[in-house]
């Protein structure tokens, strides 16, 4: 048995994204921020020893002119305590003393005239580096260390400064500690922060869910959430929501009286049948029994016609009235009409009307959706039978299919009595039928054509007839731009 895959929650999801796009966010800034930093600290303290060097060569130019009082003074200082290696050297070298714990990750050396004049305690007893003037990284004992090399000016002086490279990294690390806490400190507390205006920006959405639940099914009244005006970005949900309940409550309103005239139209047939079959049942002679009988076969007749009738309109209210399906095949509309007048002719000949066809010998009629020519045939023969059930006996009806510029055009005219202002106002109404004709029907066939019409994009018009001055209704095809 499949799993039903569990939905992702928005405001999880709002969550994630926009809390792993501050982390992102946080972390290039972090990124950055040490890039710029050691950038910045290395030419701070690349500065730093240009200029100890600096001061180095200055007193090493001043210590030229002194130089037999600063050899006088070792001497004295050797006879004083032989031991005393920090504080001079053999041949007028000079040793600095260490004045603070953080010494031991700087040195530096003054040599004059390939003499090593003064160095500090961590430097070498060789040059630091054979570099005369500039910047290097470079080894020495196994550690990085950064060197200055610089010259002085006169008698041959040369001076190294160098710092070892661990100590700016703890400068580096101790930077980035003060700049980075705060905001990594503040990390938390923006995902908390996030989490609280996702959760309040959700809330209508919650609200929403609270008040579908809480409607009984038949309530179809608009939506309305309780408090303020709900949010921008939940109008549209609204507005479609409601308009939505409102055309299915349009929809809803329109069967029920649907099933209520259907209800009411098909009582008639149905008692006609019963009262027509206790006639059968009660008769003694054959010929009654017989005139029954074929009573009966008659309303079960009008009762298939009728039913026939809801059905095809009920399918027409469900019909798919989207954009015209690309590479549907035209339909020819001539031999379709010569189809229905030749089944409804024999009913014509019956009653001694006239029907004719004044149409092309082909007329090719571009339909919305495939299965729609089925559909045509129905408004053909509504159209047709009607003109023909309600004209009087001896009356005629025309039928002429043509083509302009403007379309394609279907018009039925017929000499009957045609209808009053008020009727044709009326007509295409459910179960509307002229009263007076002696005629059965259900009243439902111009709610099909009109239905079918609508459907397929055509345009129907009904009025007087001009040249039989009867009844004349046209049906038109609009070209479609472009054709």
């Amino acid at each position: 048995m499949s799993r039903v895959a569990r939905p992702v929650s928005l405001q999880r999801r709002l969550m994630l994204s926009v809390t792993g796009a501050v982390a992102l966010l946080w972390l290039l800034t972090a990124w950055v921020t040490y890039n710029e930093t050691r950038h910045e600290l290395e030419e701070l303290l690349d500065a730093h020893l240009a200029q100890v060097a600096g001061l180095l060569v200055s007193q090493a130019g001043h210590g030229e002119v002194d130089a037999h009082d600063l050899d006088a003074a070792e001497a004295d200082a050797r006879d004083d305590d032989a031991d005393t290696d920090d504080q001079g050297s053999d041949h007028g070298r000079v040793d600095t003393p260490t004045l603070h714990r953080h010494a031991q990750r700087v040195a530096f050396q003054v040599w004059q005239d390939g003499q090593l004049r003064m160095r500090s305690p961590t430097a070498p007893l060789t040059p630091l580096t054979e570099l005369r003037h500039g910047f290097e990284t470079r080894a020495l004992d196994g550690e990085p260390w950064r060197l200055f090399a610089t010259q002085g000016r006169g008698r041959g002086v040369q001076v190294y400064v160098a710092e070892r490279m661990s100590s700016r990294a703890d400068i580096l690390q101790g930077m980035l500690v003060g700049l980075m806490s705060p905001l990594a400190l503040a990390l938390p507390l923006i995902a908390l922060a996030v989490w609280w205006a996702v959760r309040r920006g959700l809330r209508p959405l919650g609200q929403l869910g609270q008040t579908l639940a809480g409607r009984q099914p038949g309530d179809l009244s608009p939506v309305v959430l309780p408090g303020a005006t709900p949010p921008a970005e939940l109008l549209p949900v609204l507005q479609n929501l409601n308009d939505l309940l409102a055309r299915i409550g349009a929809l809803l309103d329109s069967e029920r009286r649907f099933t209520a005239d259907a209800a009411h139209e098909l009582r008639t047939p149905i008692a006609a049948i019963r009262a027509q079959a206790q006639v059968a049942l009660a008769a003694s002679e054959d010929a009654e029994r017989r005139h029954a009988l074929q009573a009966t076969l008659q309303g079960c007749d009008r009762a298939s016609h009728l039913v026939q009738q809801l059905l095809t309109l009920s399918r027409l209210e469900a019909a798919d009235t989207a954009a015209p399906t690309p590479g549907t095949p035209p339909v020819d509309l001539a031999a379709l009409a010569r189809a229905v007048v030749g089944e409804l002719a024999p009913e014509a000949v019956a009653r001694q009307q006239t029907l004719s066809l004044d149409a092309p010998a082909q007329l090719l009629l571009a339909l919305p959706q495939p299965g729609h020519d089925t559909l045509l045939r129905v408004l053909l023969r509504n159209l047709v039978d009607n003109a023909l059930r309600y004209s009087p006996e001896g009356a005629q009806v025309q039928v002429r299919l043509s083509q302009d510029a403007q379309g394609i055009l279907l018009a039925v005219d017929d000499s009957g009595p045609g209808l009053k202002d008020a009727e044709l106002a009326r007509l295409g109404e459910r179960f509307f039928r002229k009263l007076g004709t002696g005629r059965s029907g259900s009243g439902l066939g111009w709610s099909i054509v009109r239905r079918i019409a609508a459907v397929q994009r055509a345009q129907v018009q009904v009025g007087r007839s001009a040249p039989l001055g009867g009844l004349g209704l046209q049906v038109r095809w609009p070209t479609e731009p472009g054709a």
